[in-house]
């Protein structure tokens, strides 16, 4: 596409050129001749080129691009049956592909190409040593009977189905045990056709609890890369328990009202992750980091650390741009979220925990961080009391602490700050630098805080609240703060 754009910038030129030498030509007894030929090259141009001109397609197809090699041996979907017409069921057919791979393991693995068309097919599994990729136009397109997708244990660290107790629904695009994972391609589509789901949700006519698109558990070296997520009936991409995963470049999407818990990215219990240059705008948080629920949590006591979250946009017009917990039971560490843009949305950031939890939330750092017509901007809720069972310990508190704020800025945000800290979960050492929000209201407690420790460094706007110590751009102590336990949240705007 950049070199048929590079073409017509230069067949403009041309054109160009050609209108100031015409005054020239009309002196000249060449005129007719130079006319003919010009036109005879351009014609010949356009012929060659299948000339593009406001995305519309002239003279031909545009030639595919080609797929990139990536592994020593590759396949396509259509060596092993596989129909693109969005009828015919493909599952045996990736099924087979799949086997093939996983017999090329010890010898760099094996690459499935899954070519233009819409690849019907139930859930099926991936192996160790795979990219599978999506080339333009190709959708792998979820079936949305619930017969075809088989039944898993709960998550060992939720010890329930998450909306259901008992078995849960597996996922479309799943793995466990993996190592080496590549999924790419050139922007082609997963679609979980949710629809159906969220219908039956509502009506509370499913019996277990909904399957994510995508999921891969207890895998390690995961890449995922330059392709579309969308319309999951559950949790959209979701890794559990993986050490180094990579997600970059990749847009998901799910209607962002009436797409009941389709998040985006969970990682659950999952370390040294990075996530950028993503597009998000889903129907829950667009990413939630978690790492196991109460009891179940603790008791399995894997934490997600050592995450860094950038350059991305989203949106959630549901729940929050960026959470961590609610289930944050295997504790929360080292996580970084810088140039993130969240429009259109009901919350910016969001810590969420409550009793029961147990856990930590400490060295979280947001840097660079725009809300654009946002309700709440950064959001601290201790309270969030939902469980998975009776058998929680409600004397199991959760740690929360160390958690820094630079370089906050945007336009049209209802309320900037909300912590909502207690005297069981006091939240313990924030820091705001460098914050500018431009308000819809005009209250005086528009900067809410409860139960919080922590500092204001230099000037913010809008003012802070009085549980925060101030300092001057030298760290120099202004003012000590009089009581963090002051409570001023006002949940009426």
């Amino acid at each position: 596409m950049m070199v048929e754009t590079s073409m017509l910038g230069r067949f403009h030129h041309q054109r160009l050129d050609f209108k100031r030498c015409v005054p020239a030509f009309i002196t000249s007894h060449k005129t007719l001749f130079m006319i003919l030929w010009i036109a005879a090259f351009l014609s010949v141009f356009i012929w060659q080129r299948n000339m593009v001109v406001g995305g519309i397609l002239f003279f031909g197809r545009v030639a595919a691009r080609p797929i990139p090699m990536m592994r020593p041996v590759a396949f396509n979907l259509t060596d092993f049956g596989g129909v693109g017409d969005g009828v015919t069921l493909n599952t045996e057919a990736f099924e087979r592909a799949v086997s093939a791979i996983s017999k090329f393991g010890n010898k760099g693995g094996g690459q499935l190409n899954v070519p233009p068309g819409r690849w019907l097919t139930a859930p099926f599994n991936l192996t160790s040593h795979i990219t599978l990729f999506l080339a333009q136009d190709s959708v792998i397109l979820a079936i949305d009977d619930e017969k075809y997708w088989p039944l898993m244990p709960p998550l060992p660290s939720y010890g329930y189905g998450r909306e259901r107790p008992g078995p849960r629904y597996g996922s479309l695009i799943h793995g466990q045990n993996l190592k080496d994972v590549v999924i790419t391609g050139h922007n082609g589509t997963i679609n979980g056709q949710g629809q159906a789901w969220w219908k039956k949700f509502r009506q509370k006519r499913l019996n277990y609890t909904r399957g994510p698109l995508v999921q891969i558990m207890w895998s390690s070296d995961i890449v995922i890369t330059n392709i579309t997520l969308r319309d999951s009936p559950f949790w959209t991409l979701h890794p559990y328990d993986c050490k180094n995963i990579t997600i970059k470049g990749v847009t998901i999407l799910a209607p962002i009202i009436d797409a009941p818990n389709t998040d985006g990215i969970d990682p659950d219990s999952c370390e040294d992750m990075l996530i950028e240059d993503c597009y998000i705008s889903v129907g829950d948080d667009a990413i939630a980091i978690k790492s196991g629920w109460d009891q179940y949590g603790i008791a399995y006591g894997r934490p997600s650390m050592n995450i860094m979250i950038r350059n991305l946009v989203v949106r959630s017009m549901v729940s929050a741009g960026i959470s961590i917990g609610s289930e944050m039971s295997g504790g929360v560490s080292n996580i970084t979220v810088e140039n993130l843009r969240v429009w259109d949305s009901r919350r910016g950031v969001r810590i969420k925990t409550a009793p029961g939890r147990g856990g930590y939330v400490r060295q979280i750092t947001y840097r660079n961080i725009t809300f654009e017509n946002v309700r709440v901007g950064i959001v601290m809720k201790t309270d969030y009391n939902e469980h998975p069972d009776d058998g929680y310990d409600p004397t199991a508190l959760p740690d929360i602490r160390d958690i820094s704020f630079t370089s906050i800025y945007g336009h049209g945000v209802r309320v900037p700050v909300r912590i909502h800290g207690s005297e069981e979960i006091p939240v313990r050492n924030v820091t705001f630098r460098e914050m500018s929000v431009g308000l819809t209201y005009k209250k005086k407690h528009i900067f809410q805080c409860a139960f919080v420790h922590g500092r204001v460094i230099g000037t913010i706007f809008p003012s802070p609240c009085e549980n925060l110590d101030r300092y001057n751009e030298q760290g120099q102590l202004v003012k000590h703060s009089m009581s963090q336990n002051v409570t001023d949240i006002d949940y009426d705007f």
